[in-house]
């Protein structure tokens, strides 16, 4: 009989235990998001037809996927630099909305040669979006409060300033519902001819690349990783831990910011309601599942927006919700994480 135990740290799981308990935990979760799934009604011989082949093995499904893919890996890329020195950036959607915002305000006004629009647009939503986390960041590092929630109450701050324009100045007189004119074409990303994706694929590679490079082969990452470990060893050794931690925390902003702009310019061609909705909880799952590196970002980015793709078709066709989509991304994140613990921790038992 166990009468006592308790969990000991794995001093080195090796790539191996990792790996297993990676793959364990997503076909968990896969399989907990199928059962649901048939339990609402959707017949279990679909699964595979809506997530693997109308999603892969398509050409109109794999276009779709990657432009689902393309603000997640912006947001997924923003949580996950933040993340690196312990700054819990939850208010993503909130920064989104002020990149949406700067960027819609540059199309509707014409601000601008035609030539520099889409350029004019890309940094004001970098501006716009670090400048609403540096509000977070201030209070932390002033007054110490929580950065979980002044972010997440500065998300639906920006919400409501959102619905703000759309219900007033910015609404188009000739729509009865709360959107934008549409934007001029000068300020759309150009279509590649596959589908909806769009030359913002592009933007995003070079983004990606560069975050990449910075945080795995410069000082920048390896100073990044010692403040995420342990600040205050970090500060006696004579790191820049300040300069390090408001830095990435007003590049995550940023990044959030250029995802309101590739949305708003790349598919919608308008600001409405809907822009940032999901992406607050699809950030944080991209960001843990990937373990904020910047190339399992894209790597997850591109599996969640084939979800994503499923999931548009799936509330279509068998009338599935939003919040069911939701509640399968949290079961294969919690399904992950429990594994990864197991693969991290052993259970022992005290030797008499």
């Amino acid at each position: 009989m166990l009468d006592t135990a308790f969990l000991v740290r794995r001093q080195n799981p090796g790539f191996l235990l990792t790996s297993l308990s990676y793959v364990g935990g997503l076909l968990v979760g896969l399989t907990v998001s199928a059962v649901l799934l048939v339990h609402t009604g959707v017949p279990a011989s679909a699964l595979v037809d809506e997530f693997l082949i109308a999603t892969f093995l398509t050409s109109d499904g794999l276009s779709q996927t990657a432009t689902a893919a393309l603000p997640l890996v912006l947001v997924g890329l923003a949580s996950g630099v933040a993340m690196r020195v312990r700054f819990w950036n939850i208010g993503v959607e909130g920064q989104l909305w002020l990149g949406a915002i700067a960027s819609t305000w540059v199309a509707l006004n014409g601000s601008g040669p035609e030539v520099l629009r889409l350029p004019t647009m890309f940094v004001l939503a970098a501006l716009a979006g670090a400048a609403w986390i540096a509000i977070p960041l201030f209070l932390k590092l002033k007054w110490g409060v929580n950065e979980v929630i002044s972010t997440l109450l500065l998300g639906s701050v920006a919400f409501l300033l959102v619905q703000h324009l759309l219900f007033g100045v910015w609404r188009d007189p000739s729509n009865s519902f709360p959107v934008t004119a549409t934007f001029p074409e000068a300020s759309w990303f150009l279509v590649l001819g596959w589908g909806q994706l769009h030359a913002g694929i592009f933007l995003v590679a070079v983004i990606a690349l560069s975050i990449w490079f910075v945080m795995e082969h410069s000082r920048v990452g390896f100073y990044a990783d010692a403040v995420g470990f342990n600040a205050k060893a970090a500060l006696a050794t004579g790191l820049p831990v300040l300069s390090i931690a408001v830095g990435l925390v007003l590049l995550s902003g940023a990044l959030s910011g250029v995802a309101g702009m590739m949305i708003v310019a790349g598919t919608e061609h308008r600001l409405n309601q809907s822009v940032g909705n999901g992406y607050l909880f699809s950030a944080i799952v991209i960001a843990y599942l990937a373990r904020a590196k910047p190339l399992w970002v894209v790597v997850i980015s591109f599996a969640l927006g084939a979800v994503f793709t499923a999931g548009n078709v799936l509330k279509v066709f068998y009338s599935i919700s939003e919040a069911m989509i939701v509640l399968m991304q949290g079961a294969v994140l919690m399904s992950i994480l429990m594994a990864q613990f197991f693969s991290s921790y052993s259970l022992k038992r005290p030797k008499n």
